[in-house]
């Protein structure tokens, strides 16, 4: 009698049976798991200006940043960050312009991801971060409200200088954070100065007169 063979799995065949088969489908049991857990760490978001909770809200730093951009040669931008900073936002949901927005940012905490550059902006040709620390913002007076988005007028303190700017603050929505029980609200912010007004005026035009200021943040309500 001859052997007879036994012909090959057809493609359509499941190669992934016994122990393979139980792995995978403990894998896509832990992939949809994961997915659930990451829709429960999320609450009701909140848009709407009016059933924002009202309250003290503070910085968060671990979910923070702080970038400047300045234009370089007129052909790039330069762009750093600022690793510590603090603020706080009194929000008003019964009259969103009433709220009040105030910011402090630690100059010595540049970051450009060159030290040695870092050393030399922070000097008195630039920032001068012995002389003055810190830059504050405080708002004075009403917000102007468009959708979303706080327009605060108010004073910059920078290099000891102190002019009038406007800080506009969009209110993305808030939550509650179900790891930590924190209501917290998501803000975008910024706003431009021009650094010659401030006593730094070094190679403008060459390195940009007009500096921008954005922050991306939580706060979280006290």
């Amino acid at each position: 009698m001859y052997p007879v063979s036994r012909p090959p799995p057809s493609s359509g065949s499941n190669v992934f049976s016994g122990p393979k088969k139980a792995c995978g489908i403990v894998l896509c049991s832990a992939l949809f798991a994961l997915a659930g857990c990451g829709s429960l760490i999320m609450g009701k978001v909140d848009t709407s200006l009016s059933t924002l909770k009202p309250g003290n809200f503070q910085l968060d730093p671990d979910h923070t940043r702080v970038i400047f951009k300045v234009s370089h040669l007129g052909i790039s931008s330069f762009v750093g960050r600022f690793n510590r900073s603090d603020a706080q936002l009194n929000y008003r949901n019964d009259d969103p312009a009433a709220s009040t927005f105030t910011a402090d940012v630690d100059m010595t905490s540049l970051d450009i991801n060159r030290p040695d550059f870092a050393e030399t902006l922070m000097g008195c040709d630039w920032l001068c971060v012995n002389d003055y620390p810190k830059a504050r913002f405080q708002s004075r007076g009403r917000a102007q409200v468009t959708g979303p988005v706080l327009a605060f007028s108010g004073d910059l303190t920078f290099r000891g200088v102190t002019k009038a700017t406007t800080l506009t603050v969009t209110l993305n929505g808030a939550t509650t954070n179900r790891l930590t029980g924190d209501y917290t609200l998501g803000v975008d912010a910024g706003l431009t100065l021009l650094r010659s007004e401030f006593g730094m005026g070094q190679f403008v035009p060459a390195v940009g007169d007009e500096v921008t200021l954005e922050i991306y943040a939580e706060f979280i309500r006290r």
